[in-house]
């Protein structure tokens, strides 16, 4: 028998004994469930690296506020109860919940907050957003981050997008930014009991400081790479909770009558580029005219209906999200992404910048043939159908494209490293809905480093221009809206015409449910959370709210 059916079994014993204790009414059959994850072969829990485990960020650590990004909210509380900023905008004053304990015992304070901005400040590969603020504790419930200048925009971040370590442990760690923090200590609602290479299981935390919760046991983590392990782990049920693009989705739910799923399409699925020679890209994608000619020659309608299963929304040239953000959306006439291909006007793009056809139908210029590579992940099967299509279209008007598929590992060191020309990822989930931090992470030159070098802090296209800069500085130094939006206008006129990540649709984010063992998850009439099994911080939410399925 596996761990996992041990488990299983050990959990129908508990809860058939606190039925038998409670007469059987509405007795749990199940306290466990089990998450499909990505790859989880290196036993990493650091809340500060970018490839630490999936619920290392929300179920395992916690923000001091938490933002859903379902639907536009105002921030709730987590671990503080309460936030002002002076007049000037430059001091931010934070109170702490009381009643809060790390899983070791330890009792948590306005100190560990503190020391968690100070690390962050004074250690830069931690700081990709380059947070400028000096942080001390002025009692056990009160922290004070003073920063250089105003800066009202760093709100979420600091309050929303940032895992509060303890102290204790954290003083003792010779370097935060590799060590792989085995043996995490943090507030959220279960902690770490066992990991091996094929599983991981965590464990409800006893201390945790909401009361009730969380009423799962246990949870178990299995590696699921691929959309076909994903449905056939749904179908044979062997995971509960799964966020996986599931070709056909509507038929694999009706082969379980326990299955359930919802569509929240937050995300823009984007082509970045390696746009900008003198940070050393190299390839026919640092000619503007190329990346508008790919934008021109691309059939979306195809697109979505191929790779997109039905499921995909029109997206927008301003990389926001319409609908949702459409009070953001300076220009409405362009809010839309044109849905056909433009052939003549992406072959007259590529004329006027000097490619020429050679006789195999492939544009050359200066001798160098437009010839493009472009990467996705192994098992992302409708982004590996995108770069498929793509080749097609784009062979129309004289591009050779050459998709390749790497593991996500090779894929996100390429793309952050700016060793790519072209590549499928999406954009569209910052540290709160303002669209500043879209275009900040993705466009400022602040942002962004020279190919070979890690450019963590978001912008991997490697864009630089002087007046986006100019336009996120003017956003960030205010908190009216008309003002902002006049600076986001000016942005996305830029971002249109250069086009350093090019979208293709709002890409679906299907999320799968197994019921049998748990009731309590998100649905579409009542979206409390972004409910994708990955997403940082929502995961730790909808764990703590589920409960075991009555028997």
């Amino acid at each position: 028998m596996s761990a996992a059916a041990v488990a299983t079994v050990a959990a129908l014993l508990l809860a058939a004994c606190n039925g038998a204790a409670t007469g059987n009414q509405g007795a749990a059959k199940d306290a466990s469930i089990t998450v499909a994850a990505g790859d989880i072969t290196t036993e990493n829990f650091n809340p500060f690296s970018s490839t630490a485990l999936q619920p290392t960020l929300g179920v395992i650590y916690e923000p001091l506020y938490w933002y859903n990004f379902a639907k536009q909210s105002e921030p709730t509380p987590v671990l503080a109860s309460g936030f002002s900023w002076n007049a000037a905008g430059t001091e931010l004053t934070i109170k702490t919940r009381h009643d809060v304990k790390w899983n070791d015992g330890q009792p948590f304070t306005a100190k560990d907050v503190a020391f968690t901005f100070n690390l962050v400040a004074k250690t830069p590969a931690l700081n990709p957003s380059g947070l400028a603020a000096i942080a001390k504790a002025t009692s056990d419930d009160t922290a004070v981050l003073t920063f250089k200048s105003k800066s009202l925009m760093q709100e979420p971040a600091v309050l929303a997008n940032q895992a509060i370590v303890p102290e204790h442990i954290w003083k003792d760690i010779l370097d935060p930014t590799t060590n792989l923090n085995k043996d995490p200590v943090g507030t959220g609602p279960f902690k770490v009991k066992s990991y091996t290479p094929q599983s991981f299981v965590l464990t409800k935390n006893d201390q945790y400081w909401e009361a009730g919760k969380p009423t799962i046991k246990e949870v178990r983590y299995l590696p699921v790479t691929s959309a076909d392990a994903a449905s056939a782990a749904l179908v044979a049920g062997k995971v509960d909770w799964a966020s996986a693009y599931l070709p056909g989705i509507d038929n694999i739910m009706k082969s379980g009558k326990n299955l359930t799923y919802v569509n929240t399409p937050v995300m823009t699925t984007v082509i970045v580029t390696c746009s900008n020679p003198a940070l050393g890209c190299t390839g026919p994608q640092t000619d503007p005219a190329v990346r508008k000619a790919i934008s021109l020659a691309m059939n979306r309608e195809q697109l979505a209906k191929l790779a997109g299963g039905g499921v995909a929304g029109v997206g927008s040239p301003t990389m926001l999200l319409p609908g949702r953000d459409d009070n953001w959306i300076a220009d409405a006439g362009t809010a839309k992404l044109p849905q056909s291909a433009d052939t003549d006007a992406a072959n007259k793009a590529l004329d006027a910048a000097g490619w020429t056809k050679g006789g195999d139908g492939v544009r050359t210029k200066d001798g160098k043939r437009l010839s493009l590579t472009v990467q996705t992940v192994t098992g992302w099967s409708d982004y590996i159908l995108i770069n498929d299509t793509l080749k097609q279209q784009l062979a129309a008007i004289g591009i050779e494209l050459k998709p390749s598929q790497v593991s996500w590992n090779e894929w996100n060191a390429a793309q952050t490293n700016g060793k790519f020309q072209l590549s499928l990822d999406s954009v569209g989930l910052g540290a709160s809905t303002n669209p500043y931090f879209t275009y900040d992470s993705k466009l400022a030159t602040t942002n962004t480093a020279p190919v070979g070098k890690s450019a963590s802090a978001g912008n991997q296209s490697r864009f630089s221009n002087p007046a986006v800069d100019a336009a996120l500085t003017a956003a960030a130094g205010t908190t009216d809206q008309a003002a902002q939006k006049a600076a986001y206008a000016k942005i996305q006129g830029i971002v249109a015409d250069q086009l350093p990540y090019i979208p293709v649709y709002v890409n679906s984010m299907l999320t799968e449910f197994n019921t049998s063992r748990a009731t309590g998850w998100p649905t579409k009439d009542n979206l409390y959370v972004l409910p994708a099994a990955w997403k940082a911080w929502d995961a730790g939410i909808v764990l703590k709210t589920i409960k075991p399925a009555a028997g």
